[in-house]
């Protein structure tokens, strides 16, 4: 799903890195609307910043492009020669820096933690869930492995990841591999936070 927005700074940060991440991999817009499961039409209406995509729809996107949805809603990075001209990526991301996120669609909100642009492997991510919202990724196996670890700070999550289901507290941390579908549901009366750890690799004989 979709909504329609005015030509908000982050429907435009989402619109610029799509744009790149899809022109290095030599895609189509039918190519990627095909591989991802999104309409061509959608896809253009993101390309121009002109509508704000849910966290459905970015994680449909993220799997077809072969990235992890951090890694697109990260900031642009700069080429080789920019970077040459310019100050190093900090290693340093200062709480007002970090980029926030709202899905139009649940309300929940998504903070990337991580310095953007130091190389690292690692990614942090804050996540305010409202309660009674619940959010379904198909997670279709693909190019890229993804390990995860979800930290609970606040609240209750239920969360459940193939066939099984976990019922996760404040203090709680669950390891798993995301390839298979997964849903955050919050079943309770007040708004849940945790953290989540992603490290993701290339699969052998993958690209």
């Amino acid at each position: 799903m979709l909504e329609s927005t005015e030509n908000s700074p982050i429907n435009q940060r989402i619109a610029t890195r799509l744009r790149k991440l899809r022109a290095e991999r030599g895609l189509s817009l039918e190519a990627l609307a095909t591989c991802c499961g999104v309409s061509r039409s959608a896809l253009s209406l993101i390309e121009r910043a002109e509508s704000s995509p849910t966290a459905v729809v970015l994680n449909k996107l993220a799997a077809g492009l072969g990235v992890t949805l951090s890694s697109l809603l990260e900031e642009e990075t700069l080429d080789a020669a920019d970077t040459a001209k310019s100050v190093p990526a900090s290693p340093l991301a200062r709480l007002e820096e970090q980029f926030v996120w709202q899905d139009p669609l649940t309300g929940y909100l998504r903070r990337s933690v991580s310095p953007a642009a130091v190389g690292s492997p690692i990614q942090i991510v804050e996540v305010q869930f409202p309660a009674g919202q619940r959010v379904a990724f198909e997670n279709a196996p693909g190019a890229l492995a993804q390990h995860q670890q979800i930290w609970m700070l606040a609240g209750e999550m239920e969360f459940g990841i193939g066939e099984a289901s976990h019922r996760l507290k404040a203090g709680d941390c669950l390891a798993f591999t995301l390839d298979r579908p997964t849903f955050f549901y919050n079943p309770g009366e007040h708004s849940a936070r945790y953290a989540v750890v992603i490290v993701a690799e290339t699969k052998p004989g993958k690209k």
